[in-house]
């Protein structure tokens, strides 16, 4: 039996192979005329030569509305506001924000923040930063007021809490 099924695939394959009787051979591929020198100079056709193909154009892309490719999804909405360039305190993001400490000044606490160049700053209530503003500095951390720029989300506002330690520090 099993030599009966191979016989069977052989035969099939051998019919699949061999051209119908009507049918023209496959010519084999001829290697192309040696390109010219200079490409302003023509060179004449030998005989039984096929003609050279025109050049392609180069491929050009149309988005005809579609989304860019190569902007991430994970960002959208963040993007830093455009005008002339912040310093300080002004110029760090919420996800920027490291508090290092809290201090009591004249029956009110000031935050001491740093940004990610390692400068520290002092940030009192109703500073602004880059996204956001500082609603409140408790001995135990501040209260960030973050505006949030996606046109998908239906809040915009979130409240981020930034705590002197976590729970991971007291262990």
């Amino acid at each position: 039996m099993k030599t009966f099924v191979i016989a069977a695939a052989l035969v099939a394959a051998s019919v699949a192979v061999v051209p119908a009787q009507g049918a023209p051979a496959v010519q084999p591929v001829q290697p192309a005329a040696a390109q010219p020198a200079q490409p302003g100079a023509a060179q004449p056709a030998a005989p039984g030569a096929a003609a050279p193909a025109p050049a392609a154009e180069p491929f050009t892309y149309d988005p005809a509305g579609r989304r860019d490719p190569f902007v991430s999804l994970l960002s959208r909405g963040m993007e830093p506001v455009t005008g002339k360039k912040l310093t300080g305190l002004a110029s760090l993001s919420t996800a920027e924000v490291i508090l290092r400490g809290v201090m009591q000044s004249r029956n009110s606490y000031v935050a001491l923040v740093a940004g990610p160049d390692g400068k520290t700053y002092s940030a009192h209530v109703n500073d602004r930063i880059l996204d956001g503003v500082i609603r409140s500095v408790t001995p135990q951390g501040i209260v960030i007021m973050q505006e949030v720029n996606d046109p998908l989300s239906l809040v915009k506002q979130r409240e981020v809490r930034k705590g002197l330690r976590t729970a991971e520090d007291g262990k």
